[in-house]
This record gives structure tokens, sequence and C-alpha cells, in this order.
């Protein structure tokens, strides 16, 4: 534990975003990033006087958006209103923070084609996904499924069952190609096993939501 001891406090929140991410908050917030920075490092980020009790925001802010904080360092990138993932560069730099400390025991990570990191930066960028993981299912509309799926409100029958069934088909061989070591974009993105599972519980929730609405479109066929 030496070397963990000794990182440097950017170091230490590189280590906290590392750890939200493999409990699968991905992206997380900042909110999030300040609170497990200080229970894993209470002495470095507590609050003056009071470090068992309270973690010092602005230290830990200050390091992600200064001028020598993550983001600068390509370490995290921002991927909304303070919500930040870790980059490709951040996660090696992870590892060779382990390696040092532990030995190389980290999986190599996957290489996605070029056709489903466009699949999957899509499927992210949706209302669906951004909703879901702010915790506002309730706002999802048929729409936003609809653009989640890549359907459109005129498919009907075998060619809406058809693209489900394209996309399920897509998911499942990025699932296999993502692993549990997860995968890196050409954008400096890592996509993990736990981001991947996420996809899987929108669509999930989704397709329950809004089963009544699928088979109005499926039945629409049967009566031309």
């Amino acid at each position: 534990m030496n070397v963990i001891a000794e990182c440097t406090v950017p170091e230490k929140i590189l280590l906290a975003s590392y750890q939200l991410e493999e409990q699968g908050q991905s992206p997380f917030s900042a909110e999030a990033l300040i609170v497990a920075a200080w229970q894993k490092f209470p002495r470095t980020f507590g609050l003056k006087g009071y470090s068992d009790q309270y973690p010092d925001s602005n230290k830990i802010l200050t390091s992600i958006m200064g001028e020598k904080g993550l983001a600068r360092r390509g370490w995290l990138a921002k991927m909304g209103q303070k919500l930040y993932s870790l980059t490709r560069e951040g996660r090696q730099a992870v590892r060779r923070l382990m390696q040092d400390d532990e030995g190389d025991n980290q999986p190599a990570t996957a290489k996605l084609s070029r056709e489903q990191e466009k699949f999957l930066l899509g499927l992210f960028a949706t209302n669906a996904v951004e909703k879901y993981q702010q915790g506002l299912k309730l706002e999802l509309t048929f729409s936003d499924a609809c653009k989640f799926w890549g359907i459109t409100e005129n498919l009907r029958g075998e060619a809406l069952d058809a693209r489900m069934d394209k996309l399920r088909a897509n998911l499942a061989e990025a699932d296999r190609v993502v692993g549990s070591a997860g995968a890196d974009l050409s954008n400096g993105r890592n996509v993990s096993a736990d981001e991947m599972r996420l996809l899987h519980k929108v669509d999930e929730y989704l397709m329950e939501r809004f089963s009544r609405h699928l088979s109005l479109l499926r039945n629409r066929v049967e009566r031309n």
C-alpha cells in the first residue's frame, strides 16, 4: 500500500473515480466523486478540523477542474452537467498506479469496431439513457424509446421485429467484445461491463413500459 499512500492528490481522486466506475457509476457526478474520494482518503480530503465528518468539496472540485486538474490532464472526460467518466488515459494511469502497488493484474481491454463504437455512442447519447441514469424514468416518452431502439412509429410487423432483433444482436455482440475488462473507444472513452448492463436495463425497462405501444404498431399491420 506504500505506493497508494504516496499518491498525489489528483492521483487519489483518479483512484476514487476508478472505484466509482467499477461500482457501475459511469458517468458519475462531481458530488459522487467528492464523497468517494473523501471516503477513500479521509485524511487528504476531509474538511479541516472535521475530516471524519465532512469532505472538503472545494479541494476536490479544484483538483477536478483546475489548471492542473484531472480534466486538463485528460484523465477525466466531461459527459454532461457535472458528469464525468474516465478516459483511456485515465484508466492507463490507474493501471500504472496499481502495477506499482500490486503488480500487473489488470486484464487487457478489448477493441471495438468502428460500427460498434458508433452504435454504443449513439445509445449512450440518447435521452432514454440520460433520463434513466438521472432517475427520471417517469419522464421517458415513447419517442425516447423509439430513438433508443432506432425505430420509427411508421414501422410495422416484421420490419419492426427485425429492427428490434438487430438492436439486441448488436448489443449481444458488443457485450462479447467488452467482456469483463471493458473496451477502449477511439475518442478515449472506456466502455465498462457495468455500462453495458446499464444499456440492457434501459432496454428492459422501455420494453416493459411501452409494450402496449409496440403491440399497437404490430397489430396495425395485421389489419391492413
